[in-house]
């Protein structure tokens, strides 16, 4: 019958369910990774729990090391990886990253020159002074601030009294030095004092009997030496470094920054801020020799030249037969130019080394005089054995 062969409601029903069942069951093994191993879990009840976060690490400890990167270690500023900056400051090196390369040198600078000064403490200290500061010390003030004993000390040089402390404002080349160091100028003092009693007397010892038909030879030595002592010791002194090195891309701009570079002398001691190679002290040595060979002959030319024109005068008044002939002027300047750059370089450099090791010292530090002492001692005995040197340099020339 018709009827009978019609499905009924209920088997409707479950046809329809097994279908859908099975179509969902097909759907999900086709998006399960495995359609081998499905198992269908009855959802659960989603349970948000709230904990404390960690607190937020100060800036300080931040470091930009990358993982398993060891960060420069704390010394001269040359961590691991490439080397860093010359000045010791911020951070280890190139790719050292961190603040790790400056703080042992931060803390010996600041115990021996005080803690460094920003801009506006510098000028609050300079207004209570009434004392306006040179260009070149307001842009370091600007730029990277100043070591509080520097200030403090240009303060009192600035205020010395009589021509000193208008030289000292006038000269940045004479102020930086005296910045630097103090005793200066007693070098200088002691140079031209022990050179000239030297002078007399090595010159006395090597003319013998001639020595009052030579006078003339003598003065132009004795002139020439003052001008030349302070050259010396001006040339090889330590200064403090103010302003930016030049950014001309010019010769003269290179050069001026490959001087800069430079020790002021072989041995001059090293501080955060002033690091020297190798190569740069052994230039040093070179660049300074072209240097005094300049000022040789500069000063040869002055010196002889006089000597020479009070020779002509005097014997236009008389002549005598125990008068020797005038020295040729270029060939004087020249020996006075290979003196300074050869012997004088040489000398005056390990002076300095020397003077450096004893005011270093422990026993200098505590009591003062022994470097004063010192250098007196050490210079007397250069002066006489370089006094001797050039009367025998002047007679193998030809040129006395």
């Amino acid at each position: 019958m018709a009827f009978a062969a019609s499905p009924s409601l209920s088997s409707l029903a479950s046809a329809s369910t097994a279908a859908a069942a099975s179509a969902s069951a097909s759907v999900a093994s086709s998006s399960s990774p495995s359609s081998s191993a499905l198992h269908l879990h009855e959802p659960r009840s989603l349970h948000l729990s709230l904990k404390p976060l960690s607190p937020i690490l100060k800036p300080h400890s931040l470091s930009c090391c990358a993982p398993h990167v060891p960060c420069a270690a704390a010394g001269d500023g040359s961590g691991a990886g490439n080397r860093g900056s010359d000045s010791g400051g911020n951070g280890g090196g190139k790719d050292g990253g961190g603040d790790g390369g400056g703080g042992g040198d931060d803390d010996f600078e600041e115990a021996e020159f005080g803690p460094l000064l920003g801009f506006n403490e510098v000028m609050r200290l300079a207004a209570a002074r009434g004392v306006a500061l040179p260009g070149d010390m307001m842009e370091a003030a600007k730029d990277a601030g100043i070591r509080e004993v520097l200030l403090l000390r240009y303060f009192d040089l600035q205020a010395a009294p009589w021509l000193l402390g208008a030289m000292i404002r006038t000269f940045s080349m004479l102020r930086n030095r005296m910045l630097a160091d103090p005793s200066f100028l007693f070098k200088v003092g002691t140079e031209i004092v022990i050179d000239s009693c030297c002078a007399t007397f090595a010159e006395v010892q090597k003319r013998g009997k001639d020595f009052w038909a030579e006078f003339e030879l003598y003065a132009a030595d004795l002139l020439v030496g003052i001008a030349v002592d302070i050259a010396l010791v001006g040339m090889l002194a330590p200064y403090a470094r103010f302003g930016k090195p030049s950014a001309s891309s010019g010769l003269f701009g290179r050069f001026s920054r490959m001087a800069g570079s430079l020790p002021s002398s072989v041995f001059e001691a090293e501080r955060p801020g002033c690091r020297f190679t190798v190569q740069q002290r052994i230039g040093t040595y070179f660049y300074k020799g072209v240097l005094y060979g300049s000022v040789g002959f500069v000063c040869g030319l002055i010196g002889q030249g006089i000597a020479n024109m009070i020779m002509t005068a005097k014997r236009s008044v008389k002549q005598s037969d125990e008068d020797i002939p005038v020295p040729p002027l270029v060939k004087s300047a020249a020996l006075w130019g290979v003196f300074l750059a050869v012997s004088s370089n040489t000398r005056y450099q390990i002076i300095n080394g020397l003077e450096r090791v004893v005011e270093a010292s422990p026993i200098a530090k505590r009591v003062p005089p022994v470097a004063m002492a010192f250098t007196v001692g050490v210079r007397f005995a250069n002066n006489i054995y370089g006094g001797m040197q050039f009367v025998d340099w002047a007679r193998w020339s030809g040129v006395q």
